[in-house]
């Protein structure tokens, strides 16, 4: 039965309220060992990943006001790094995302680079000038993933490694819940936790395998890269992509007490490539993936089709299959992004002197 996707995230139930939300909160300085991921929720709750920590804060920002405006930011790396008593090379912005309650951006940033680089969030708005999230004396609660792999570096040369950082890999808040994606220390190591907020006891989440279409066989231990929120037939899906690049549909009610789930790949969308984030929208009306990839631009992913479309279970030849996409030509260098507003997303870009915020119209 063909069916139509819908982009926004309809509630199932009634969210928490303000108070009732602050009530789950406590005020005081989060012991933070790195800033990752990044995702909102309702009323201004901003969750803040630490892979190395392999928890997650929700942090009330107290950011309730405004609307979405335009962020137009050259060199952004720059003067965060200003703030920060630094120079460009040391720091890395690690992710965006949007406040929806007042169109602020916010970025995750590690201050020096390697294991003792220390965490920050940084505000940034339509003025332009880039401000320090305190996060001494918040209202804020704390989710600890109790099966991360260890905090150890393993391999030499090129596969040296450390899995720990990899415990959250993206997260987002759906309906009552933050989704995390990333690895675990269980023998299926790749792992999707639906983690009810107000936080209550995290359980180990469940184990995902794929079918990866390029390299002919099923996986169990590469992680979600990126990931996003749909409906198909009314239900929530996650929409999940992978290194090199199979896209892959997974109902989010599977994840709901189960120790093990299987996804159904629906793309193959090239080899070599490494896809950074991506968002879900609407456009007259029809409902498109945007993704950024490492390798392969950015990319327009048609949902035509996607409800009825057939698992992909062999090899593929060639390294593409399934879904059909158009390369937007226009858009380089973008290694994040988030909606703002229904109309534009606001992208993070690296250039050849470092990094811009930019606004642009969904295309």
């Amino acid at each position: 039965m063909r069916s139509t996707l819908t982009v926004a995230l309809v509630l199932l139930a009634a969210v928490p309220g303000r108070a009732e939300l602050r009530d789950s909160l406590t005020e005081k300085s989060p012991e933070m060992q790195s800033a990752g991921p990044l995702a909102f929720g309702p009323e201004g709750i901003l969750f803040v990943s630490d892979p190395k920590g392999a928890a997650v804060f929700a942090i009330d920002t107290n950011d309730l006001k405004g609307e979405p405006k335009a962020i137009d930011v050259e060199g952004v790396d720059a003067k965060v790094a200003a703030l920060l008593g630094t120079t460009a090379d040391g720091i890395l912005v690690n992710d965006v995302a949007v406040n929806p309650a007042s169109g602020a951006a916010y970025l995750s940033i590690s201050r020096g680079r390697g294991p003792d680089a220390l965490p920050v969030v940084v505000r940034v708005t339509s003025s332009g000038k880039p401000e320090v999230v305190s996060l001494e004396n918040v209202a804020y609660a704390k989710a600890e993933l109790p099966n991360a792999p260890e905090d150890k570096v393993t391999g030499q040369g090129r596969r040296r490694r450390n899995q720990r950082t990899e415990s959250i890999t993206d997260l987002t808040y759906h309906d009552g819940q933050l989704v995390v994606a990333g690895l675990s220390n269980e023998e299926f190591a790749s792992n999707l936790r639906a983690i009810p907020f107000p936080f209550r006891k995290v359980d180990g989440g469940t184990a995902v395998e794929i079918f990866h279409g390029a390299h002919g066989r099923y996986e169990t231990r590469s992680p979600v890269r990126t990931f996003a929120m749909f409906r198909i037939d009314g239900e929530p899906h996650i929409m999940a992509a992978y290194t090199c690049t199979p896209l892959v549909t997974i109902p989010l009610a599977d994840l709901a007490g189960a120790e093990r789930v299987r996804g159904r790949t629906v793309a193959e969308l090239g080899n070599r490539n490494r896809p950074l984030d991506m968002i879900v929208y609407q456009k007259d009306g029809k409902d498109y993936l945007l993704m950024a990839n490492s390798a392969r631009g950015v990319m327009k992913v048609s949902t035509d089709g996607l409800a009825d479309r057939e698992a992909i279970t062999e090899r593929v030849g060639g390294g593409k299959a399934g879904q059909t996409y158009e390369t937007i030509e226009t858009l380089q260098g973008v290694v994040q992004l988030d909606k703002l507003g229904e109309r534009q997303a606001l992208l993070l870009v690296k250039t050849e002197a470092g990094h811009d915020l930019r606004t642009v119209d969904l295309p």
